[in-house]
């Protein structure tokens, strides 16, 4: 379970594309526009298209399947299992994928980059990602994390500049992230980036005992697990798009109230993670997903706030050299 935070070791790779998508959407657009979405009623297949294989991440999209949200709702979706260095959001504004799933500030970098493809659902309001020490070592803040040891963290990321900037890293030996759990387990003074959902768990079912610092507590919160679409299928066919993202949300409620049907459908695609590893995730991401705002509000809303925070804090971390235009961005939020 732990190699599926490797796909944050891709993202570097992923941005260095974007730079390419002008001329694929170019070349794509003109032969595949016409026929996935020829039209409200079409009888054609969305794809969505993942960024990692089947996980707790994405239950509630394969609920929605599983479930039947996404029949009820007049279309018939095939969900694809991303991997390593997967293009999501290249594809999608390539109209190879209708829908894709990436992080919030992929989005923004995206757009900045001239790819057209907007939001339409964030799944995680709490962003996953944080740091884990050894719980022996005492630490009460991510400032002590960073006073002494090593610290393995993706280089190129919002996750390490943002670190960087607020902390500093002069107190900390600071090494390559490698997606796995061997060193920290071995190593007392060792402290890594991780997924909540992932390297905790799997670290102390290896015997650790780690604690875990939210990078959102620290005040770098973007919205994770966030589907996007292109701009022209919201433009011709609004309804399509309201359609599957009123699908996704019954999905998501319905593997949160019950996530071990889903868990036992996505076991079979992901042999990697064993029934009692699908629970524990599931635990650990439901208060990340289902937060007193969505309580209040929807599941997998979107604040303009949050996007123009996020906005800002890429610029001034080097990652964006302007801010996007969030009101050409967020035309389909549905709160």
């Amino acid at each position: 379970m732990s190699s599926s935070r490797n796909r944050l070791l891709v993202r570097v790779v992923r941005r260095l594309l974007l730079g390419l998508l002008v001329v694929i959407v170019g070349c794509s657009r003109s032969g595949h526009e016409g026929g996935r979405d020829g039209g409200a009623g079409a009888a054609s297949v969305l794809k969505l298209q993942l960024n990692w294989v089947a996980e707790p991440e994405f239950g509630g999209f394969y609920a929605a399947r599983e479930g039947g949200a996404f029949e009820r709702a007049g279309l018939a979706v095939q969900i694809a299992g991303g991997g390593a260095g997967a293009p999501v959001t290249q594809m999608v504004a390539a109209g190879q994928a209708d829908f894709g799933v990436t992080s919030a500030d992929d989005v923004l970098v995206a757009s900045v980059r001239g790819a057209d493809v907007i939001p339409v659902f964030a799944t995680y309001q709490t962003s996953p990602h944080g740091v884990m020490v050894h719980a022996s070592r005492g630490a009460k803040t991510l400032a002590d994390v960073l006073s002494s040891g090593t610290l393995a963290v993706e280089s190129g990321g919002s996750f390490g500049a943002f670190l960087k900037k607020k902390y500093g890293f002069d107190r900390v030996k600071i090494v390559p992230y490698d997606g796995g759990v061997a060193r920290f387990v071995a190593d007392k003074d060792f402290a890594q980036q991780c997924f909540v959902t992932s390297e905790p768990l799997v670290a102390r079912k290896r015997g650790a005992d780690p604690e875990v610092f939210l990078l959102a507590d620290a005040g770098f919160n973007p919205y994770q697990t966030v589907v996007i679409t292109r701009r022209a299928l919201w433009r011709d066919h609004p309804a399509q798009v309201r359609a599957f993202v009123r699908a996704v949300r019954e999905g998501w409620q319905a593997y949160l109230d019950d996530p071990a049907p889903t868990n036992a459908v996505m076991g079979k695609l992901n042999t990697s993670m064993d029934p009692e590893m699908f629970a524990a995730a599931a635990a650990a991401q439901r208060p990340l997903i289902e937060t007193p705002e969505t309580k209040a509000g929807k599941l997998g809303m979107m604040r303009r706030e949050r996007w123009q925070t996020l906005s800002s804090q890429l610029v001034e971390l080097g990652i964006l050299d302007r801010a996007p235009h969030l009101d050409d961005l967020l035309v389909a939020r549905d709160e």
